[in-house]
């Protein structure tokens, strides 16, 4: 017992030194995704009414994330460190529940899917980005843990946590949806083969039903008020929207199912260099896991996550705007990745202790051990060793410079668009300069001491005299420079 804690101790801190080591630069920038959760978080600090559960700006938003940040903006202050640091904060917790909900399969599983967790490129990216995704990992993963402990050991506390962990799904993000679905999924089969064992949880499903409702009445009445505000953002980058008809589904589902063998997210904030998920070796390791958890299928656990895989691969097979893979839509999966590595790492060191006896067990075990370390340390190594040229457009360095020229003198005007605005609004909060988003025009230019924006040509076009703002944008100086020694913000004096 001791050396596992000693070992899961050890993990956390791996953990937590590679989701916070550096974070105020790297990654740098702040897409305007974050910056929207950090301006949600400051609203719920200002006196309102009824405390919002879902927030319209960006496309729709549940209100979970938000409400963890102001509580950090509450005692450590307002900033996209903090904001980050947030996200990092519940990547560790979600590496550590991980050993919570695995250590009914044996200590060599826990071990085995926390320490790949830990050192996961995949999760390591989304544990520094500022966003509500990474609650998937950790209410995942918590509610794997406490469904698992109410069918081990039937109770009403078991009962109770298990409800409210699957209704925070539904605070969380997008793939969490799915939880009541799997649950009910779950449960059905757990009736129809343990009966005995179902007629035990059910002495208390009253409990974990009441303790649903509580916790997901919220957001239900949201989905049911505003079902296109709720479902809107799912809705509009499904195949089931029509304007999605151009896309190749079957690429993208051959592309999608890749992403963890040859194929990654091209996108710098979900991912590095599109490398995979897992690669061909974690890839072998994991399909032992399946099949481990195929022949123990009538234990419950093990028919959990087999469940699970396909119900948590809908999301980014259905959604299909934007490229393929996409790793952020594959979220609700991280869990059941996670056990398949830890039975696989099981299944192995059993293999070798049924071949070769105690001391081929304990070789490989410390093999594996040293290979899923190496792995940690790789992701890190590719994580931080990315320069600033590939994440600059990425996590818009831009608009940080641009808030920053805007926040740098009195009676500013910014032209930015309404979607990037979200950037200025947060790191200009105190001191918001006026936002003007085109097709708006500046019509008292003299109310103002300079003019930033983005290109020359938004300069130009957004003052309502067009002479001059021909004049103001010919006479703009840049005021930052990318990587590459492009202009990426000008600022003009009128």
């Amino acid at each position: 017992m001791l050396v596992t804690a000693l070992a899961v101790v050890a993990i956390g801190v791996g953990a937590a030194f590679v989701r916070f080591v550096d974070i105020g630069h790297n990654p740098g920038g702040l897409y305007p995704d974050e910056a929207a959760e950090g301006l949600s978080a400051l609203l719920l600090l200002q006196p309102h009414g009824l405390p919002p559960v879902f927030f319209h700006e960006d496309g729709g938003r549940e209100a979970l994330f938000a409400y963890i940040v102001a509580a950090a903006f509450r005692f450590f202050g307002a900033s996209a460190t903090v904001l980050r640091q947030t996200s990092a904060g519940i990547g560790v917790a979600g590496v550590l529940t991980t050993f919570v909900a695995m250590r009914r399969f044996g200590r060599g599983a826990a071990l085995g899917a926390t320490l790949w967790a830990a050192g996961s490129l995949w999760l390591i990216c989304v544990s520094r980005d500022g966003m509500r995704n990474i609650l998937c990992v950790l209410i995942g993963t918590l509610a794997l843990a406490a469904l698992l402990r109410w069918y081990d050991k039937p109770s009403r506390l078991g009962a109770l946590l298990a409800g409210i962990y699957v209704a925070l799904g539904l605070w969380t993000y997008q793939p969490l949806k799915l939880l009541p679905m799997l649950v009910i999924l779950w449960l059905w089969q757990v009736r129809r083969r343990q009966p005995e064992r179902f007629a035990a949880m059910r002495a208390h499903t009253w409990t974990a039903t009441i303790a649903f409702a509580v916790v997901a009445t919220p957001m239900l009445i949201t989905a049911i008020l505003d079902p296109g505000g709720y479902f809107g953002r799912g809705a509009d980058v499904s195949v089931l929207n029509p304007s999605r008809g151009n896309v190749n589904l079957f690429d993208h589902t051959l592309r999608t199912l890749g992403q963890f063998f040859w194929v990654g997210d091209a996108n710098q904030r979900h991912d590095v260099d599109m490398l995979p998920v897992l690669g061909w070796p974690l890839s072998a390791l994991a399909a032992l896991g399946v099949w481990r958890a195929w022949r123990h299928r009538q234990d419950a656990g093990h028919m959990f996550i087999l469940l699970a895989l396909p119900v948590f691969f809908i999301p980014p097979l259905i959604a299909v705007e934007g490229a393929a893979p996409h790793f952020l839509r594959n979220l609700g999966l991280a869990p059941y990745v996670a056990a398949c590595i830890g039975l696989g790492c099981a299944d192995v060191v059993n293999r070798a202790r049924f071949w070769g006896g105690t001391l081929a067990a304990r070789t490989l075990t410390v093999g594996l051990a040293v290979g899923l370390v190496a792995l940690g340390a790789g992701s890190a190594a590719a994580y931080f060793s990315r320069p600033v040229a590939a994440r600059y457009d990425a996590f818009t360095f831009d608009l940080v410079a641009l808030a920053n020229a805007a926040g740098s003198g009195p009676r500013t005007v910014v032209i930015i668009d309404d979607y990037a605005s979200f950037d200025i609004r947060f790191l200009d909060d105190g001191n918001l300069p006026d936002i003007v988003s085109p097709p708006q025009t500046i019509t008292n230019i003299g109310n103002y001491s300079s003019i930033v924006a983005t290109s020359r040509d938004l300069i130009k076009n957004s003052v309502r005299d067009h002479a001059l703002g021909m004049r103001l944008a010919a006479s703009a100086r840049p005021v930052a420079f990318d990587p590459n020694g492009k202009a990426r913000v000008f600022m003009a004096t009128p």
